[in-house]
């Protein structure tokens, strides 16, 4: 079944454009094949799009290039939100960012332990129809073997979450570098919801992929946009989809990464 068919079929049409929250998730490949072409092709489709907010990961800057997510904010008339280990005064630095159009309340970020494997989040809280939504950025270990590394940082994630949150709903995306089932993504969906998943329980893996074939060995569905399992405030997925998994103009791909689309709805 095409995405895009099961996706006409969800109920995102009875509920106006202002009541909807989009998501968008994406790893940006930092300065990988052409980034100025591969810009190109991901400020087209977030155009297109219009999300409310945009999760980077893989963000590079240094002495030669500019912070890919503050050039892509400039593109899209977003406050950026950048995290990273590698402090101010570093030539490079290199994390995640948070991109949104609206008012921001406050923003921060922390260092994921363990501190060896150099692992941080970005936070920013915005306004959103009369509420304050707290949005989340991470980009965690990547190896296949290093689950009990992923659970570290999972564990130090929701600790954060938990510190910084307001009285309001909470967004959580990024790459996890894992698939659902895992031990340590367990951490998570035993208080968090899976958008796409939540929306498409039985989408095959190939429907599901995030990570672009064409550039590696198959990671599986490790791109992800949570929200809240429980609360009278939460988030609630209406559609979700996978996008950039064609090339835009001159077989120019966004990223190795497909990037990850969510709408939400406020819960009455």
């Amino acid at each position: 079944m095409v995405l895009g068919s099961v996706l006409s079929l969800l109920p995102v049409t009875a509920t106006a454009a202002t009541d909807t929250l989009t998501v968008v998730t994406l790893n940006l490949w930092n300065d990988q094949r052409d980034w100025p072409k591969r810009l190109n092709v991901i400020v087209r489709e977030l155009r297109r799009i219009r999300p409310d907010v945009v999760c980077v990961q893989e963000v590079l800057q240094n002495p030669s290039l500019r912070n890919q997510a503050e050039t892509l904010g400039d593109s899209l008339g977003c406050h950026v939100q950048f995290a990273s280990v590698d402090g101010p005064e570093r030539p490079k630095r290199y994390g995640n960012a948070i991109l949104t159009r609206h008012p921001v309340k406050m923003g921060g970020s922390r260092n994921l332990e363990p501190a060896n494997d150099y692992r941080a989040v970005a936070h920013v809280r915005f306004e959103w129809r009369g509420r304050t939504v707290d949005a989340y950025s991470t980009h965690l270990h990547h190896t296949p073997e290093g689950g009990s590394i992923r659970a570290t940082q999972i564990r130090h994630l929701l600790a954060y979450v938990d510190s910084t949150r307001g009285s309001g709903p909470v967004v959580l995306a990024g790459d996890f570098n894992c698939e659902l089932g895992t031990p340590e993504m367990n951490l998570v969906t035993a208080r968090y919801t899976d958008v796409f998943h939540a929306l498409h329980p039985q989408a095959s893996r190939g429907e599901a992929v995030t990570y672009n074939s064409r550039f590696g060995p198959d990671p599986g569905v490790i791109d992800h946009i949570f929200v809240d399992r429980e609360g009278s405030k939460r988030l609630r997925p209406l559609a979700s989809d996978i996008i950039f998994r064609t090339a835009g103009p001159e077989s120019v791909w966004a990223s190795d990464h497909y990037g990850l689309v969510g709408k939400l709805g406020a819960v009455p």
